[in-house]
């Protein structure tokens, strides 16, 4: 081998070894990271998560406080970029709307089996009471009452729906419009004496934690299937994600469960915690999650995204 070969082949020996200089993921315009909270703490805490761990990645997120109308609008307008409280089926008309605009895309589902009906303490559950066709012959025990969250609230009004038509047999029963905290109140007071209480529940909530709790069958025709189920899906504005390709792909990647949520919802409701100090402590309790989320994530400027996400939060 000659004198040239031989530099050359030591050449190529460095620059293989040599760190490549890192390129930008994203565009600087993709920066800041528009996003709205309908005021729901579920989605305060998603929120909350995803401003963690898009500091750590060098964006900066920029949160509007706006009513489900009026983000989906601000979403047309493109003044959003991301939306991670799109329950469905409930919100299928504003999604037909959208969609006929071609205004969003579906990054993804980031929470499944959410539900949303009435429930009681398991221990009526265990006592015959497992569906709505259960409640009518316990009148007594209940008081011919079912506890709702605040006065005006459209489950409020569809559970009168269903006293009124007498399904269920329920005629001359009574929703107590209570708002959620005095709700709670009183299943709280009805489970230390063991007395008999039926209540809109709702998953994802911290009352899953707090209360052994079961939710009844059987109410389809008021609050839809599989107990009112639902899919909570991220939603972007057209077009963004084909800008901001990483950033998209760690809202891509963002999946919760239930268990994650009620613990966060707690933090905040019962805690008292603000979302991104319960967003970083629920992250420092739960590291192992950074993996999934962050996988081909990198950090605005090009370095890998899990060790700057981890290096921020002190792990």
């Amino acid at each position: 081998m000659n004198r040239i070969q031989l530099a050359a082949s030591a050449l190529s020996l460095l620059l293989l070894g040599a760190p490549v200089a890192a390129s930008a993921a994203d565009a600087p315009a993709c920066k800041s990271v528009r996003m709205s909270d309908p005021g729901w703490t579920d989605i305060t805490s998603t929120n909350a998560i995803a401003g963690v761990l898009l500091q750590g990645l060098g964006y900066k997120q920029e949160l509007k406080l706006l009513s489900v109308p009026i983000g989906y609008e601000s979403m047309k307008n493109k003044e959003l970029d991301v939306f991670l409280g799109n329950w469905m089926p409930a919100q299928q008309k504003f999604i037909d709307a959208l969609n006929e605009a071609k205004a969003i895309e579906v990054l993804g589902t980031n929470l499944a089996g959410a539900k949303f009906t009435l429930a009681v303490p398991t221990y009526v559950a265990e006592a015959g009471v497992k569906d709505f066709k259960d409640l009518a012959a316990h009148a007594d025990k209940f008081d011919s009452q079912i506890y709702g969250i605040e006065p005006g609230a459209p489950a409020n009004a569809n559970m009168q729906k269903m006293i009124d038509a007498n399904d269920f047999g329920l005629k001359g029963w009574k929703v107590v419009e209570s708002g959620e905290q005095a709700m709670l109140a009183q299943v709280k007071r009805a489970e230390r004496g063991k007395d008999w209480v039926v209540f809109l529940a709702w998953a994802p909530h911290p009352m899953n934690e707090t209360f052994a709790l079961t939710y009844l069958s059987g109410g389809d025709a008021y609050f839809g299937a599989n107990y009112g189920g639902a899919d909570v899906r991220t939603l972007a504005r057209t077009g963004w994600a084909g800008q901001c390709p990483n950033a998209a792909t760690l809202f891509k990647n963002l999946k919760f469960d239930l268990a994650t949520e009620n613990a966060m919802m707690g933090k905040i409701l019962d805690q008292g915690l603000e979302p991104d100090a319960a967003a970083k402590a629920w992250i420092k309790a739960n590291p192992a999650a950074l993996g999934p989320w962050l996988e081909g994530v990198t950090t605005l400027d090009g370095q890998p995204g899990l060790p700057a996400v981890k290096a921020s939060l002190g792990l």
